[in-house]
């Protein structure tokens, strides 16, 4: 039996698949704004922020070392023909901070009714690539060996 609760670093953490896939059966925890993170191909990933009410100009994106920080501010609006009679819209400043593995960087992000879609890529460095190397000939040389994650 656990007696440690692991779910808020499940929920926040990009590329780290062999670790959580050992880690079954955890359920992200409810906050503001909600996202999705997917994985769009072997190598890439997607976080959806759903950030209705916000500009471009009105959000941050910020990639520093292994993490990924999106924030959010709005400055408060008032109605334009009147008083507001019931906000039902979240407009709060909120800060969603995501830990990165190690080689993830961020490719894009583009904001699209109502959504913020951040594209991550892995680009593994060739030097840290396993490499297979031949035994008893000296003059071959080590030939890099792929990778592949089974679907």
């Amino acid at each position: 039996m656990r007696t440690f609760d692991l779910s808020p670093l499940y929920r926040s953490t990009v590329g780290f698949d062999r670790l959580f896939s050992m880690l079954d059966g955890f359920e992200a925890a409810p906050g503001y704004p909600p996202y999705n993170i997917e994985r769009t191909g072997e190598n890439a990933y997607r976080i959806t922020v759903a950030v209705a009410g916000f500009g471009e100009n009105e959000l941050s994106i910020e990639s520093k070392e292994n993490s990924l920080t999106i924030k959010g501010s709005k400055q408060p609006q008032t109605a334009p023909n009147g008083e507001v009679l019931y906000q039902g819209i979240a407009a709060r400043a909120f800060e969603r901070v995501f830990q990165l593995a190690d080689y993830v960087t961020v490719k894009n992000a583009a904001l699209e009714n109502g959504l913020l879609h951040v594209d991550l890529v892995r680009e593994i460095p060739e030097a840290k690539k396993p490499r297979q190397i031949p035994i008893g000939n000296a003059q071959a040389k080590p030939q890099v060996v792929e990778n592949k994650v089974a679907a």
